[in-house]
């Protein structure tokens, strides 16, 4: 079969099938792991990095942030690409690529890449990841529709008393129903600040209008929604959240708009910015002044990714 440069294929494969060793080191192509060569001009996306690594370590399964990635999961990004063996033996030592041994890890074939399945990877994260961070992962998988609940509780339960204290935590917050990341963090956030748990993609409106709430409390009438930097830069968007305001405002709702600095810049101004709208409605959180460690080990102030939305 000859040579296909668009898939990964190990150096001496590609000297087989005529390629001169200046072709295969110049800029024709990229060099992954040291002896895995991919043509240039093909993205190296996560799933394409875990086929390259496939190739460097026998009997890998793709895993942990990888995994995660290619599940199309929302994880915290890394340099490294991770995979899992079932022995020691198996690893291999290549710059960017690190080899995890875990003998126990549930493994699926997806388009003929051996991956760990969501719920395994979410397990596997709870080794690294903060409670925030793992809960956003697990949210983000139910709505990319590759976990269930289910299948995530039977993984944790076969972990049989062992299971890491971070993913019994965030076990009990994860929802079905977000969005995105931001809505996790932004229930997540309420949440641990000790604020009702609110009502997530709550539906209101009328027999001409129906809109979607990202986190309510229907009950008070209080909505709570983040607002990326796309609902600015989309004309259209932006229309049709000024329209759903306007309807909300007229029927004695009121809006709480959340931007990323809200969240990681002043995240306990933020759960005191909310509280006050809920005492306002009847619903008092004497929450103090300055944030109790148990939330700010969650929730730090991070400045620097205000940017992000």
């Amino acid at each position: 079969m000859p040579l296909d440069p668009t898939r990964p294929f190990l150096r001496q494969a590609g000297l087989r099938a005529g390629l001169t060793k200046h072709e295969l080191d110049g800029p024709r192509f990229h060099t992954v792991f040291g002896s895995v060569r991919l043509a240039s001009d093909v993205p190296l996306t996560p799933e394409v990095l875990g086929r390259c690594a496939s190739l460097v370590v026998p009997r890998c399964a793709v895993s942990r942030h990888t995994a995660a990635e290619v599940w199309g999961g929302a994880v915290p990004p890394t340099a490294w690409t991770h995979v899992s063996v079932a022995r020691a033996e198996d690893r291999r030592a290549r710059v960017g690529l690190r080899c995890h041994v875990n003998p126990s890890a549930v493994v699926r074939t997806r388009a003929g890449l051996r991956l760990t399945t969501p719920a395994q990877t979410v397990l596997d994260l709870s080794r690294g990841l903060s409670l925030v961070d793992l809960t956003v992962l697990a949210d983000s998988l139910l709505h990319r529709r590759v976990l269930t609940p289910a299948e995530l509780e039977q993984r944790l339960d076969a972990c049989q008393g062992a299971l890491p204290r971070v993913a019994s935590l965030a076990r009990t917050l994860v929802r079905p129903g977000a969005e995105s990341p931001m809505e996790t963090r932004a229930r997540l956030l309420l949440v641990l600040a000790g604020l009702p748990e609110p009502v997530l993609q709550h539906e209101v409106g009328d027999v001409r209008h129906l809109f979607r709430l990202d986190l309510a409390y229907p009950e008070l009438r209080v909505a709570v929604e983040y607002d990326g930097r796309h609902h600015a830069q989309d004309a259209r968007q932006w229309g049709h959240d000024l329209g759903r305001r306007e309807w909300l405002d007229g029927r004695g709702w009121r809006l709480v708009v959340l931007r990323s600095g809200d969240v990681y810049g002043t995240p306990w101004a933020t759960a005191l910015r909310v509280a006050g709208v809920l005492a306002e409605r009847g619903v008092v959180r004497n929450l103090p002044a300055r944030p109790p460690a148990s939330f700010a080990s969650h929730f730090p102030e991070q400045p620097w990714r205000i940017a992000r939305p």
